[in-house]
Protein backbone atom coordinates (compact mmCIF):
# COMPACT_ATOMS: atom_id res chain seq x y z
CA UNK A 1 0.00 0.00 0.00
CA UNK A 2 1.61 3.31 -0.53
CA UNK A 3 2.30 5.27 2.26
CA UNK A 4 -1.18 7.56 3.70
CA UNK A 5 0.34 11.30 3.43
CA UNK A 6 -3.12 12.43 4.82
CA UNK A 7 -4.83 9.71 7.57
CA UNK A 8 -8.05 10.48 9.35
CA UNK A 9 -9.50 9.46 12.06
CA UNK A 10 -13.43 8.49 11.07
CA UNK A 11 -14.30 9.40 15.15
CA UNK A 12 -12.90 12.79 14.47
CA UNK A 13 -14.58 16.05 12.98
CA UNK A 14 -12.33 17.39 10.39
CA UNK A 15 -11.43 20.30 12.18
CA UNK A 16 -10.21 18.21 15.03
CA UNK A 17 -7.59 15.55 12.86
CA UNK A 18 -4.10 16.08 13.56
CA UNK A 19 -3.37 17.16 10.21
CA UNK A 20 -6.38 19.88 8.96
CA UNK A 21 -7.23 19.83 5.69
CA UNK A 22 -9.16 23.07 3.84
CA UNK A 23 -12.86 24.10 2.79
CA UNK A 24 -11.94 26.85 0.59
CA UNK A 25 -9.36 27.84 -2.35
CA UNK A 26 -6.38 30.33 -1.76
CA UNK A 27 -2.95 30.44 -2.36
CA UNK A 28 -1.89 31.75 1.10
CA UNK A 29 -3.12 28.21 2.04
CA UNK A 30 -0.08 26.52 3.49
CA UNK A 31 0.66 22.99 2.12
CA UNK A 32 0.67 20.07 4.27
CA UNK A 33 3.14 17.95 2.31
CA UNK A 34 5.76 17.91 -0.44
CA UNK A 35 6.02 14.83 -2.97
CA UNK A 36 8.50 14.28 -5.71
CA UNK A 37 7.31 14.14 -9.28
CA UNK A 38 6.73 10.31 -10.15
CA UNK A 39 6.27 10.29 -6.08
CA UNK A 40 3.05 7.31 -5.19
CA UNK A 41 0.87 8.20 -2.49
CA UNK A 42 -2.44 7.24 -0.58
CA UNK A 43 -4.87 10.40 0.81
CA UNK A 44 -8.06 9.56 2.58
CA UNK A 45 -11.00 11.97 2.73
CA UNK A 46 -14.02 12.99 4.53
CA UNK A 47 -17.36 12.81 3.06
CA UNK A 48 -18.37 16.48 1.80
CA UNK A 49 -20.15 17.44 4.74
CA UNK A 50 -18.35 16.23 7.53
CA UNK A 51 -20.44 12.93 9.46
CA UNK A 52 -23.46 15.59 9.04
CA UNK A 53 -25.69 13.37 7.35
CA UNK A 54 -27.16 10.30 9.23
CA UNK A 55 -27.88 6.69 7.93
CA UNK A 56 -31.25 7.45 8.83
CA UNK A 57 -34.98 7.71 7.38
CA UNK A 58 -35.60 11.21 8.40
CA UNK A 59 -34.61 14.32 5.18
CA UNK A 60 -34.14 17.01 7.99
CA UNK A 61 -30.00 16.79 7.76
CA UNK A 62 -30.22 17.50 3.85
CA UNK A 63 -32.74 20.05 4.73
CA UNK A 64 -30.78 21.82 7.83
CA UNK A 65 -27.35 21.09 5.72
CA UNK A 66 -24.67 23.60 6.71
CA UNK A 67 -23.30 24.81 2.90
CA UNK A 68 -20.75 26.79 4.63
CA UNK A 69 -18.83 23.94 5.55
CA UNK A 70 -18.16 22.13 2.37
CA UNK A 71 -16.19 20.77 0.70
CA UNK A 72 -13.99 18.65 3.73
CA UNK A 73 -10.71 18.16 1.42
CA UNK A 74 -7.38 16.77 1.86
CA UNK A 75 -4.45 18.68 0.78
CA UNK A 76 -2.94 20.87 -0.25
CA UNK A 77 0.15 18.92 -1.76
CA UNK A 78 2.92 20.63 -2.89
CA UNK A 79 4.42 18.83 -5.98
CA UNK A 80 8.53 19.75 -6.11
CA UNK A 81 9.81 22.25 -9.15
CA UNK A 82 6.24 22.32 -10.62
CA UNK A 83 6.05 26.33 -11.47
CA UNK A 84 2.83 28.10 -13.07
CA UNK A 85 2.30 27.40 -16.70
CA UNK A 86 3.50 23.42 -16.25
CA UNK A 87 0.28 20.96 -16.24
CA UNK A 88 0.24 18.40 -12.96
CA UNK A 89 -0.38 14.93 -14.51
CA UNK A 90 -2.31 12.76 -11.75
CA UNK A 91 -3.02 9.06 -12.11
CA UNK A 92 -5.93 8.08 -9.96
CA UNK A 93 -4.48 4.58 -8.77
CA UNK A 94 -7.18 3.40 -6.45
CA UNK A 95 -10.06 4.75 -4.67
CA UNK A 96 -12.81 3.23 -2.68
CA UNK A 97 -15.21 3.68 0.79
CA UNK A 98 -14.11 3.87 3.95
CA UNK A 99 -11.68 0.45 4.27
CA UNK A 100 -12.94 -2.47 6.26
CA UNK A 101 -15.06 0.20 8.72
CA UNK A 102 -18.67 -0.03 9.64
CA UNK A 103 -20.13 2.85 11.65
CA UNK A 104 -21.82 6.24 11.45
CA UNK A 105 -19.91 8.00 8.79
CA UNK A 106 -20.80 7.94 4.77
CA UNK A 107 -18.30 5.51 3.81
CA UNK A 108 -18.34 3.25 6.49
CA UNK A 109 -20.52 0.61 4.23
CA UNK A 110 -23.10 3.19 3.06
CA UNK A 111 -23.63 6.26 1.46
CA UNK A 112 -26.21 8.75 0.55
CA UNK A 113 -27.57 11.03 -2.13
CA UNK A 114 -29.46 14.33 -1.01
CA UNK A 115 -32.16 16.89 -3.00
CA UNK A 116 -30.82 19.92 -1.34
CA UNK A 117 -34.21 22.54 -0.49
CA UNK A 118 -34.71 25.22 -2.80
CA UNK A 119 -33.94 27.58 0.18
CA UNK A 120 -31.02 25.91 1.08
CA UNK A 121 -28.49 25.37 -1.64
CA UNK A 122 -31.72 23.62 -4.31
CA UNK A 123 -31.26 21.00 -6.79
CA UNK A 124 -30.99 21.34 -10.83
CA UNK A 125 -34.99 20.87 -10.39
CA UNK A 126 -35.64 22.97 -7.81
CA UNK A 127 -38.57 24.32 -8.99
CA UNK A 128 -40.37 20.65 -9.13
CA UNK A 129 -38.55 19.91 -6.26
CA UNK A 130 -38.58 22.42 -3.56
CA UNK A 131 -38.05 20.66 -0.27
CA UNK A 132 -35.20 17.73 1.06
CA UNK A 133 -35.05 14.61 0.33
CA UNK A 134 -32.64 11.62 1.12
CA UNK A 135 -32.15 7.95 0.06
CA UNK A 136 -29.63 5.87 2.02
CA UNK A 137 -27.36 3.54 -0.32
CA UNK A 138 -25.67 0.79 1.52
CA UNK A 139 -22.23 -1.26 -0.18
CA UNK A 140 -22.01 -4.70 -1.28
CA UNK A 141 -18.62 -5.08 -2.74
CA UNK A 142 -19.41 -2.90 -5.59
CA UNK A 143 -22.90 -2.99 -5.72
CA UNK A 144 -24.82 -0.08 -4.30
CA UNK A 145 -28.71 -0.80 -2.70
CA UNK A 146 -31.27 1.41 -1.02
CA UNK A 147 -34.27 0.65 1.17
CA UNK A 148 -35.63 4.43 0.05
CA UNK A 149 -35.51 2.92 -3.66
CA UNK A 150 -36.44 -0.22 -3.84
CA UNK A 151 -36.26 -2.70 -7.17
CA UNK A 152 -32.86 -1.14 -8.26
CA UNK A 153 -29.21 -1.93 -7.48
CA UNK A 154 -26.36 -1.18 -9.36
CA UNK A 155 -22.17 -1.18 -9.97
CA UNK A 156 -21.08 2.48 -8.46
CA UNK A 157 -17.96 4.11 -10.40
CA UNK A 158 -16.29 5.06 -7.30
CA UNK A 159 -14.56 8.60 -8.30
CA UNK A 160 -13.78 11.93 -6.59
CA UNK A 161 -16.35 14.68 -6.85
CA UNK A 162 -13.65 16.95 -6.58
CA UNK A 163 -9.77 17.82 -7.75
CA UNK A 164 -7.99 20.84 -8.34
CA UNK A 165 -4.56 22.67 -7.56
CA UNK A 166 -4.72 26.22 -6.08
CA UNK A 167 -5.33 29.53 -7.62
CA UNK A 168 -3.08 32.44 -8.26
CA UNK A 169 -3.61 35.40 -6.77
CA UNK A 170 -4.94 37.14 -9.92
CA UNK A 171 -6.87 33.99 -10.76
CA UNK A 172 -8.55 34.15 -7.41
CA UNK A 173 -9.46 37.55 -8.41
CA UNK A 174 -10.79 37.47 -11.02
CA UNK A 175 -13.18 34.39 -9.99
CA UNK A 176 -14.30 36.66 -6.90
CA UNK A 177 -14.97 39.70 -9.25
CA UNK A 178 -17.18 37.67 -11.87
CA UNK A 179 -19.11 36.14 -9.52
CA UNK A 180 -19.49 38.92 -7.32
CA UNK A 181 -21.21 40.73 -10.06
CA UNK A 182 -23.29 37.84 -10.92
CA UNK A 183 -24.61 37.69 -7.59
CA UNK A 184 -25.51 41.36 -8.06
CA UNK A 185 -27.79 40.87 -10.82
CA UNK A 186 -30.28 39.13 -8.75
CA UNK A 187 -28.89 39.63 -5.14
CA UNK A 188 -32.28 38.56 -3.43
CA UNK A 189 -32.55 35.32 -5.71
CA UNK A 190 -33.47 31.39 -3.95
CA UNK A 191 -31.35 30.14 -4.38
CA UNK A 192 -28.34 32.08 -5.11
CA UNK A 193 -26.31 32.62 -8.00
CA UNK A 194 -23.57 32.17 -7.08
CA UNK A 195 -21.62 31.51 -3.53
CA UNK A 196 -19.30 34.17 -2.58
CA UNK A 197 -16.32 34.22 0.08
CA UNK A 198 -17.39 33.45 3.43
CA UNK A 199 -16.00 33.41 6.89
CA UNK A 200 -18.13 31.66 8.58
CA UNK A 201 -17.08 27.50 8.56
CA UNK A 202 -13.92 28.37 7.28
CA UNK A 203 -11.06 25.62 7.28
CA UNK A 204 -7.89 26.77 6.14
CA UNK A 205 -5.61 24.04 7.38
CA UNK A 206 -2.59 25.73 9.50
CA UNK A 207 -3.46 29.32 8.86
CA UNK A 208 -4.07 31.24 12.71
CA UNK A 209 -4.69 34.76 13.91
CA UNK A 210 -4.41 37.95 10.87
CA UNK A 211 -3.19 35.70 8.46
CA UNK A 212 -6.85 33.08 9.22
CA UNK A 213 -8.96 35.92 8.61
CA UNK A 214 -7.54 37.41 5.61
CA UNK A 215 -7.69 34.34 3.68
CA UNK A 216 -10.83 33.35 5.13
CA UNK A 217 -12.49 37.03 4.03
CA UNK A 218 -10.92 36.29 0.44
CA UNK A 219 -11.16 32.51 -0.74
CA UNK A 220 -13.70 31.13 -3.22
CA UNK A 221 -15.46 28.60 -2.50
CA UNK A 222 -15.39 24.98 -3.24
CA UNK A 223 -19.10 24.29 -4.76
CA UNK A 224 -18.12 25.43 -8.60
CA UNK A 225 -16.11 24.32 -10.94
CA UNK A 226 -13.37 26.08 -12.65
CA UNK A 227 -10.32 27.06 -14.39
CA UNK A 228 -8.11 24.69 -11.85
CA UNK A 229 -10.71 21.79 -12.55
CA UNK A 230 -12.40 21.97 -8.53
CA UNK A 231 -16.21 20.35 -7.76
CA UNK A 232 -16.33 19.10 -11.77
CA UNK A 233 -18.08 16.05 -10.45
CA UNK A 234 -17.59 13.90 -13.63
CA UNK A 235 -18.20 10.50 -12.93
CA UNK A 236 -16.28 9.08 -15.47
CA UNK A 237 -13.00 10.18 -13.48
CA UNK A 238 -12.65 6.45 -12.00
CA UNK A 239 -9.25 4.35 -11.08
CA UNK A 240 -6.72 4.42 -13.79
CA UNK A 241 -7.82 7.77 -15.29
CA UNK A 242 -5.13 10.26 -15.89
CA UNK A 243 -5.48 14.30 -15.16
CA UNK A 244 -3.74 16.95 -16.45
CA UNK A 245 -4.38 20.30 -14.29
CA UNK A 246 -3.04 23.57 -15.22
CA UNK A 247 -0.38 24.86 -12.70
CA UNK A 248 -1.07 28.78 -11.40
CA UNK A 249 1.19 28.70 -8.27
CA UNK A 250 4.76 27.27 -7.10
CA UNK A 251 4.17 24.01 -6.17
CA UNK A 252 0.71 23.46 -7.87
CA UNK A 253 -0.80 22.86 -4.86
CA UNK A 254 -3.14 20.27 -4.98
CA UNK A 255 -6.02 18.86 -3.11
CA UNK A 256 -8.99 16.35 -3.51
CA UNK A 257 -12.31 15.68 -2.07
CA UNK A 258 -15.66 14.80 -2.29
CA UNK A 259 -15.85 11.25 -2.74
CA UNK A 260 -18.07 9.31 -5.17
CA UNK A 261 -19.48 5.45 -4.64
CA UNK A 262 -21.85 6.38 -7.94
CA UNK A 263 -23.39 9.15 -9.76
CA UNK A 264 -25.48 9.95 -12.71
CA UNK A 265 -24.21 12.32 -15.21
CA UNK A 266 -24.55 16.25 -14.21
CA UNK A 267 -24.93 15.11 -10.22
CA UNK A 268 -28.87 16.74 -10.42
CA UNK A 269 -29.61 16.22 -7.15
CA UNK A 270 -27.19 18.43 -5.94
CA UNK A 271 -25.99 16.56 -3.14
CA UNK A 272 -25.34 14.30 -5.89
CA UNK A 273 -24.03 10.93 -6.73
CA UNK A 274 -23.90 8.53 -3.65
CA UNK A 275 -22.10 10.97 -1.03
CA UNK A 276 -19.00 9.03 0.98
CA UNK A 277 -15.88 9.03 2.66
CA UNK A 278 -12.84 7.08 1.81
CA UNK A 279 -9.62 6.61 0.19
CA UNK A 280 -7.62 7.30 -2.96
CA UNK A 281 -3.57 6.77 -4.47
CA UNK A 282 -2.38 8.96 -6.72
CA UNK A 283 0.87 9.19 -8.60
CA UNK A 284 1.81 12.61 -9.75
CA UNK A 285 4.38 13.85 -12.29
CA UNK A 286 5.10 17.49 -14.32
CA UNK A 287 5.03 18.69 -17.96
CA UNK A 288 6.78 21.84 -17.76
CA UNK A 289 5.72 24.40 -19.55
CA UNK A 290 2.29 22.08 -20.95
CA UNK A 291 0.06 24.54 -20.55
CA UNK A 292 1.65 26.58 -23.22
CA UNK A 293 2.61 23.26 -25.40
CA UNK A 294 -0.65 22.09 -25.09
CA UNK A 295 -3.04 24.87 -24.99
CA UNK A 296 -4.39 24.16 -21.68
CA UNK A 297 -4.66 27.56 -20.25
CA UNK A 298 -8.18 27.32 -18.33
CA UNK A 299 -8.96 24.04 -17.72
CA UNK A 300 -8.12 20.63 -17.33
CA UNK A 301 -8.12 17.71 -19.22
CA UNK A 302 -8.23 13.88 -18.83
CA UNK A 303 -8.17 9.95 -20.05
CA UNK A 304 -11.09 8.44 -18.13
CA UNK A 305 -9.80 5.09 -16.67
CA UNK A 306 -11.80 1.60 -17.75
CA UNK A 307 -13.23 0.33 -14.59
CA UNK A 308 -16.46 1.27 -15.64
CA UNK A 309 -19.80 -0.96 -15.31
CA UNK A 310 -20.06 -3.14 -17.98
CA UNK A 311 -24.14 -1.90 -19.37
CA UNK A 312 -25.32 -2.89 -22.68
CA UNK A 313 -28.93 -2.37 -22.94
CA UNK A 314 -30.06 1.44 -22.62
CA UNK A 315 -33.48 3.26 -22.97
CA UNK A 316 -32.63 6.57 -23.64
CA UNK A 317 -35.26 9.86 -23.18
CA UNK A 318 -34.64 13.32 -24.75
CA UNK A 319 -35.83 16.47 -23.62
CA UNK A 320 -36.02 19.90 -25.65
CA UNK A 321 -35.42 23.65 -24.73
CA UNK A 322 -39.31 24.05 -24.35
CA UNK A 323 -40.74 24.98 -20.74
CA UNK A 324 -43.10 23.31 -19.22
CA UNK A 325 -45.21 26.40 -19.61
CA UNK A 326 -44.60 25.87 -23.01
CA UNK A 327 -42.50 28.93 -23.92
CA UNK A 328 -39.85 28.18 -26.97
CA UNK A 329 -36.24 29.16 -25.82
CA UNK A 330 -33.63 29.59 -27.83
CA UNK A 331 -31.31 26.18 -28.32
CA UNK A 332 -31.02 26.40 -24.26
CA UNK A 333 -29.37 23.42 -23.19
CA UNK A 334 -29.35 23.48 -19.55
CA UNK A 335 -33.37 23.33 -20.14
CA UNK A 336 -33.09 20.95 -22.74
CA UNK A 337 -31.41 18.28 -19.79
CA UNK A 338 -33.93 19.30 -17.30
CA UNK A 339 -36.72 18.52 -19.40
CA UNK A 340 -35.16 14.89 -20.39
CA UNK A 341 -34.80 14.78 -16.27
CA UNK A 342 -38.47 15.06 -15.73
CA UNK A 343 -39.72 12.82 -18.54
CA UNK A 344 -37.17 10.09 -17.19
CA UNK A 345 -39.02 11.15 -13.84
CA UNK A 346 -42.07 10.78 -15.46
CA UNK A 347 -41.72 7.16 -17.64
CA UNK A 348 -40.45 5.97 -13.95
CA UNK A 349 -42.72 6.70 -11.77
CA UNK A 350 -45.86 4.64 -14.03
CA UNK A 351 -43.91 1.70 -12.69
CA UNK A 352 -44.48 2.98 -9.03
CA UNK A 353 -41.19 4.84 -7.87
CA UNK A 354 -42.44 7.87 -6.40
CA UNK A 355 -41.05 11.30 -8.62
CA UNK A 356 -38.87 11.78 -5.59
CA UNK A 357 -37.61 8.08 -5.82
CA UNK A 358 -36.69 8.49 -9.37
CA UNK A 359 -34.74 12.09 -9.41
CA UNK A 360 -32.50 10.91 -6.28
CA UNK A 361 -31.94 7.34 -8.40
CA UNK A 362 -30.78 10.05 -11.77
CA UNK A 363 -28.56 11.40 -9.52
CA UNK A 364 -27.24 8.39 -7.86
CA UNK A 365 -27.01 5.77 -10.83
CA UNK A 366 -24.74 5.40 -13.73
CA UNK A 367 -26.93 7.20 -15.80
CA UNK A 368 -25.60 8.92 -19.25
CA UNK A 369 -26.79 12.22 -20.11
CA UNK A 370 -25.85 13.65 -23.51
CA UNK A 371 -26.49 16.49 -25.93
CA UNK A 372 -27.58 15.07 -28.67
CA UNK A 373 -28.44 18.49 -30.72
CA UNK A 374 -27.13 21.72 -30.04
CA UNK A 375 -27.47 23.52 -33.53
CA UNK A 376 -30.80 22.65 -35.01
CA UNK A 377 -32.84 26.06 -34.20
CA UNK A 378 -34.97 26.95 -32.05
CA UNK A 379 -34.63 23.73 -30.26
CA UNK A 380 -31.10 22.00 -28.11
CA UNK A 381 -32.10 18.49 -27.50
CA UNK A 382 -30.60 16.48 -24.64
CA UNK A 383 -30.92 12.77 -23.94
CA UNK A 384 -30.91 10.72 -20.64
CA UNK A 385 -29.65 7.09 -21.05
CA UNK A 386 -31.41 4.69 -18.35
CA UNK A 387 -28.99 1.62 -18.10
CA UNK A 388 -31.70 -1.03 -18.13
CA UNK A 389 -29.97 -3.86 -16.17
CA UNK A 390 -30.04 -1.81 -12.81
CA UNK A 391 -33.76 -2.57 -12.69
CA UNK A 392 -35.43 -5.91 -10.73
CA UNK A 393 -38.23 -5.42 -13.16
CA UNK A 394 -38.52 -5.25 -16.96
CA UNK A 395 -38.63 -1.08 -17.53
CA UNK A 396 -39.17 -1.20 -21.85
CA UNK A 397 -42.01 -0.75 -23.41
CA UNK A 398 -44.72 -3.18 -24.60
CA UNK A 399 -47.72 -4.36 -25.54
CA UNK A 400 -48.96 -5.08 -21.70
CA UNK A 401 -49.37 -3.47 -18.77
CA UNK A 402 -46.05 -1.94 -17.12
CA UNK A 403 -45.03 -3.94 -14.14
CA UNK A 404 -45.37 -2.22 -10.62
CA UNK A 405 -42.43 -2.71 -7.59
CA UNK A 406 -43.49 -1.65 -4.71
CA UNK A 407 -42.01 1.42 -3.35
CA UNK A 408 -41.32 0.58 -0.10
CA UNK A 409 -41.08 3.00 3.03
CA UNK A 410 -40.10 5.43 0.01
CA UNK A 411 -37.56 7.93 0.08
CA UNK A 412 -38.08 10.72 3.55
CA UNK A 413 -39.17 14.36 2.81
CA UNK A 414 -38.32 17.17 5.04
CA UNK A 415 -39.21 20.97 4.54
CA UNK A 416 -38.89 24.05 6.16
CA UNK A 417 -42.57 24.57 5.92
CA UNK A 418 -42.95 21.45 7.83
CA UNK A 419 -40.42 22.25 10.04
CA UNK A 420 -42.50 25.24 10.99
CA UNK A 421 -45.38 23.76 11.43
CA UNK A 422 -43.83 21.30 13.63
CA UNK A 423 -42.27 23.56 16.60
Amino acid sequence: MPKNLFPLDSAKPFPDQETVGHNRWHPDIPAIQTVQPGDTFRVDCREWFDGDIHNDDSADDIRDAPLNKVHALSGPFRIEGAKPGDLLVVDILDVGPIPQEEGPLAGQGWGYTGIFAKKNGGSFLTDQFPDAYKAVWDFTGQTATSRHIPGVSFTGIIHPGLMGTAPSHELLGKWNQREAALIATDPERVPPLALPPEPDHAILGSLTGADFDRVAGEGARTAPPRENGGNQDIKNLSKGTRVFYPVYVDGANFSVGDLHFSQGDGEITFCGGIEMGGFIDFHVDVIKDGMAKYGVTENAIFMPGNVEPQYSQWLAVSGTSVTLEGEQRYLDSQLAYQRACLHAIDYLTTFGWSPEQAYLLLGAAPIEGRFSGVVDIPNACATVYLPTEIFDIDIRPGAGEPPRIDPGIGAPRSSFALSLIHI
